[in-house]
């Protein structure tokens, strides 16, 4: 006979089964979201999303109600999951410029080493400079740091600061993707470069935050996509 115990462990195991099912249902649903948008496809019906994610047609409505519901939490994470590697690996380095430098020279990298993920910001990109999550409240932050610290002297408004990163970013992965021939590194630094000059970092300076080898975010855990 199964005690009152048992039966409370067993019940709490099957919720934590079906918790963990529901939450690769969700993922799934996000990752053929990211695939859809990634390539230019966000007319496409529910149905073949739900086709494409390998779940049924009712899985979805457990999740979102519609989809254009989907499609903004498909872009919410691809921009946490890449803010968050970013953290990562700028958390031990104190200069907030070299901060700056360091995370916008990465992203530059992006656009060639994972290019599902920078085609989802990019066609995103009017909503990027206002996105509560991601990549554009970590930028903020950088930019005020540095502004504090007496890093960046010429910013006068963070909000144009944050526009002018935004633009140079979106601008610069469409120029990448457009000349596959183009080195991307060398590119990304060089904007990176011209970006820390213009906020007030004296040119010899910022070249040489340019030119400070790079961690790969490939090494770190890969991070689970929409938990």
């Amino acid at each position: 006979m199964t005690s009152e115990g048992g039966r409370t462990a067993m019940a709490e195991q099957g919720r934590n089964r079906v918790d963990r099912r529901k939450a690769r249902t969700r993922a799934a649903l996000v990752r053929a979201a990211q695939t859809c948008i990634a390539e230019g496809r966000t007319a496409v019906p529910i149905l073949e999303i739900t086709q494409l994610a390998d779940v049924g047609m009712g899985s979805f409505y457990n999740h979102f109600d519609t989809k254009e519901q989907l499609f903004q939490a498909a872009v919410e994470d691809a921009l946490e999951a890449f803010g968050s590697t970013l953290d990562t690996l700028t958390e031990d380095i104190d200069d907030p410029a070299a901060v700056f430098a360091q995370s916008f020279r990465l992203t530059g990298r992006l656009h060639r080493k994972h290019p599902e993920l920078s085609r989802v910001l990019l066609h995103n990109g009017l909503n990027l400079a206002r996105a509560g999550q991601g990549l554009a409240p970590r930028a903020r932050r950088d930019i005020e740091a540095a502004v504090h610290a007496g890093r960046f002297t010429a910013v006068r408004d963070t909000d144009l600061a944050l526009a002018v990163v935004t633009g140079a970013a979106l601008t610069l992965g469409q120029l990448l993707h457009d000349e596959p021939a183009r080195d991307d590194a060398a590119a990304a630094d060089l904007v990176t470069e011209d970006l820390l000059r213009m906020f007030g970092v004296p040119a010899d300076e910022a070249r040489a935050l340019c030119q400070r080898p790079l961690p790969d975010p490939d090494t770190l855990p890969e991070r689970g996509t929409a938990a």
